[in-house]
Order: structure tokens, then sequence, then C-alpha cells
């Protein structure tokens, strides 16, 4: 099976973990992969994250967060920007997902962040995900 978007399959194993009530989901190692997941553990989607050792490289082991009823925090992942239609934007039309209720997921010149922030901060950039 060759990937051609590795980062929806880092959404897909999330979702797939949380739809399987798991608490951990462990995802092929990459320093982007890595931003996104430290932008869900700051916005609170997820309770943390490690690097560990992997039989080849390094997985990124995320530890997923649900509420006290065990439903999972994270409601909808989706991929916006694609391999075959990437989506940029300018910090002006960055989108607000759920009326402000969740976060976009932008990657900018100046890191990964979330789509608040990159507002603030003034810059666009590539929306990689829509979390709520």
């Amino acid at each position: 099976m060759s990937m051609t978007d590795p980062i929806a399959d880092f959404l897909t194993r999330i979702r797939n973990a949380m739809r399987a009530d798991r608490l951990i989901a462990d995802i092929p190692h990459s320093s982007f992969k890595v931003e996104i997941a430290r932008v869900l553990k700051e916005q609170g989607y997820i309770d943390g994250y490690s690097i560990e050792p992997a039989p080849v490289g390094q997985l990124i082991r995320i530890e997923l967060r649900f509420t006290e009823d065990r439903r999972p925090v994270i409601t909808g992942i989706e991929r916006v920007s694609r391999p075959g239609r990437r989506t940029y934007v300018n910090h002006d039309d960055i989108p607000k997902v759920l009326g402000g209720m969740g976060t976009a997921i932008i990657s900018t010149s100046s890191g990964v962040m979330t789509g608040h922030e990159a507002r603030k901060a003034g810059v666009g950039g590539e929306v990689v995900a829509h979390v709520w």
C-alpha cells in the first residue's frame, strides 16, 4: 500500500482509535505530524503525545482524551488540504470551524498553528485539517 497522504493517514488513525475506544493511537513519525500533535495537545483535544522508538524509525504515541462518560473529546477530524487539491488561505480568510467551536490547523511560514493563532499573527498558509 503506497501512502500518498501521510497526514490523512494520521487523522484516520486518530479517528479509528477513538471509534474503537482505544486510549492510544500509534502513528509513524514525522516532524510535521509532531507539530499537529502539539497543536491538538495545546487545544485540549488529546491528553498528550510522545515519540517512541519503533522497529523502523520512530512513532508518535498519541494519548487520546475522553470525557468523564467515556465519549471522545474529538467529535470530528477531517483533512482539508489534500495532495491533489491544496487549500491555501490568507489571514483574512482563515475559516472558523463550527462557528469558532472547532479548530482549524494551519501550516504557515511561522510553523503549524491554529486558525486563531494564525489570524492573530496575521499569517495565512495551508489549511491542513479541521478538528471539533
